[in-house]
């Protein structure tokens, strides 16, 4: 059964019109080959990118033929869900290619619709780009995991000290003899409170330092 699925794909993909080489697209229309795909991959959100475009006549005895001023007429535009942009097309020092500028913000899929003409052939097409990624797939060492573990543990272990603290002063409290002629209700509660204040600031500027370090 899994031989079967190499085949499958292969004919999909070849009756469409479509073909893959790495992670860009090519597709074809008549006699025209339009390859288009990102410079950089994996693309990552937040990171400068470039889309590539490689426009030629189909190989004639092996050889591409690169097409110059293929978007005279030709418009690109990027679509992520229902936003698009047109974008400006650059021409490359090669004939038939061309890139356009970009800062991908936002994680997920992408596609480039083509429309207009190429010497008088109509093009109307998307092509799927490969999917932005988080800057997970760069990272290193990585911004969570153990670190972020071990933080939350020794948060929890501080609020579990301070509630034990707790415990202790009102017994303690509870175990003063008040008609003694020493005692000092109001001094014995303000070391109370004190204590337990310190205890609290302090868990709340750890977790305020975690907050500004995500």
């Amino acid at each position: 059964m899994h031989y079967l699925l190499p085949i499958i794909t292969i004919l999909i993909f070849g009756g469409l019109g479509y073909s893959l080489a790495d992670a860009h697209t090519t597709v074809h229309v008549e006699q025209y080959e339009i390859e288009v795909g990102w410079d950089i991959e994996p693309p990552v959100v937040g990171f400068r990118n470039v889309i590539v475009y490689e426009i030629s006549e189909s190989p004639s005895e092996g050889v591409k033929s690169g097409i110059t001023s293929a978007f005279k007429n030709l418009q690109s535009t990027i679509r992520m869900g229902g936003v698009t942009k047109v974008l400006d097309i650059n021409s490359d020092p090669r004939p038939g290619n061309y890139f356009s500028k970009i800062i991908p913000t936002k994680t997920g899929s992408l596609s480039i619709e083509l429309k207009g003409e190429i010497n008088g052939v109509p093009i109307d097409i998307e092509i799927p780009l490969e999917d932005v990624e988080t800057t997970a797939v760069l990272d290193f060492p990585s911004s969570s995991g153990s670190s972020s573990g071990q933080e939350v543990a020794a948060l929890k272990n501080a609020m579990s000290a301070l509630q034990k603290d707790v415990t202790e002063i009102k017994s303690k409290l509870d175990s003063v003899d008040t008609s003694s002629v020493d005692f000092n209700a109001e001094t014995t509660y303000n070391f109370a409170v004190f204590g337990l204040s310190l205890g609290a600031a302090g868990v709340i500027l750890a977790i305020i330092a975690m907050i500004k370090r995500k």
